[in-house]
């Protein structure tokens, strides 16, 4: 017999949390999904994907705490969300939450003409930003 969940069994609890997610978003001011695009370094419909319960795209661990944190969740709906990403995943655990907080700075960087590269500039930026912030912070210890 195979352990693993069936691919509808994933499907409906990717489903349930970003039914919660996008629960969530209604309730907040637009522009909210355009904060995640930006803070995650993709393009809106990245995040149309990851955020759409009709899309069986999962969210990525790496990105939850991040997600929670821009959409400002209640306690109630991060334990809510939270647990049914755990169930959807159960061998996926997000990674141990940065106990840094991060905030938006925003940068004019140069349209380079098309997205793909205006993306991989965007992406390359975010990394160079974050590894930088961690060598200070690994300094100041």
């Amino acid at each position: 017999m195979n352990d693993a969940p069936d691919r509808a069994d994933v499907s409906a609890g990717v489903a349930e949390y970003k039914a919660i997610l996008q629960r969530v978003l209604e309730a907040r001011p637009s522009g909210t999904r355009q904060r995640i695009a930006t803070a995650l370094a993709k393009n809106r419909s990245f995040v149309t994907q990851i955020t759409s319960p009709t899309y069986d795209t999962p969210i990525p661990a790496r990105h939850v705490d991040l997600i929670i944190e821009i959409c400002h969740f209640s306690p109630h709906e991060r334990e809510a969300f939270l647990a049914a990403y755990a169930r959807a995943h159960p061998s996926r655990r997000t990674p141990p939450r940065d106990q840094r907080r991060r905030r938006a700075h925003m940068v004019h960087l140069p349209d380079l003409g098309s997205a793909e590269k205006n993306g991989q500039l965007d992406m390359l930026i975010g990394e160079f930003v974050e590894k930088l912030a961690n060598l200070i912070a690994d300094i100041k210890d």
